[in-house]
């Protein structure tokens, strides 16, 4: 008899998690004066059975292979695969059809924005990167708890960066996890690296959703589709019952 991922203490839900802007707190590129940190949390059954088949059709459509990774950069400045695109009309479908691949995902969203052009201190900031991690891993703890699942195992899933900064990030993540939060008692979180060629789909939305919240931080007023997708799909105040709703410095934590 086949057991189940809780029999074997594993929680429900797989986490995937990309960053937008440079964590670099010294030179800032007006343009985009940001870090975002973004945590994709989706349930397994759903990420296996609806997610990935969706991403990996999409792929097969209109590049004739899988092989394509998803790259909010590449996309934006039709660089790589995405000069492949025989008119602009072309494109627009390729974009509608990925949006709503992303739209119709159920996925649960825990990010952090630091605006590094407001940072008064940065030494006293320290590692952007290590400072969103800890809010972003306080509000998947919240999620864990609000699902029942804060007893079990959730595998957070990281693209690697470079072995200096895989290590740094590493020991910066157990060491969250072991009683430097909020909580001040151990989170039941593992990370996990990837390369940065493993095609995950997980990965690939998280690198497609990351933008757009530091440019909607960037600008509240601005018209920007991408975030309005988004909306609902951040942790908030009211839990699952209130999606859309009181997500500001809940699911979407910015400061200073």
């Amino acid at each position: 008899m086949r057991k189940t991922a809780q029999q074997h203490g594993f929680s429900d839900f797989i986490v995937y998690v990309d960053e937008s802007g440079d964590h670099g707190i010294t030179a800032i590129d007006k343009e985009y004066p940001v870090f975002v940190l973004a945590f994709c949390i989706f349930y397994k059954g759903h990420y296996l059975h609806n997610v990935v088949p969706q991403l990996q059709q999409l792929k097969l459509d209109y590049f004739g292979h899988d092989l394509v990774i998803l790259h909010e950069h590449e996309i934006r400045k039709e660089k790589g695969d995405f000069t492949s695109f025989k008119n602009r009309e072309e494109k627009l479908q390729f974009l509608t059809r990925l949006t709503d691949i992303i739209e119709r995902s159920n996925f649960i969203l825990a990010s952090c924005v630091i605006e590094k052009n407001k940072v008064r201190s940065p030494i006293e900031i320290g590692n952007l990167y290590h400072v969103a991690l800890k809010h972003c891993l306080e509000t998947l703890y919240d999620l864990m708890i609000e699902k029942n699942q804060q007893q079990l195992l959730t595998h957070v899933i990281v693209e690697r960066r470079g072995q200096k900064e895989d290590n740094e990030l590493e020991l910066e993540f157990r060491r969250i996890c072991d009683g430097e939060n909020k909580y001040q008692h151990q989170l039941p979180f593992k990370i996990r690296m990837a390369a940065k060629a493993s095609n995950s789909a997980g990965l690939q939305l998280a690198d497609l959703v990351a933008r757009p919240i530091g440019r909607h931080v960037l600008n509240l007023q601005q018209l920007n589709r991408a975030f309005d997708i988004l909306k609902s799909k951040f942790y908030c105040e009211g839990g699952r019952c209130a999606v859309g709703e009181g997500f500001d410095q809940w699911g979407l934590k910015h400061f200073p």
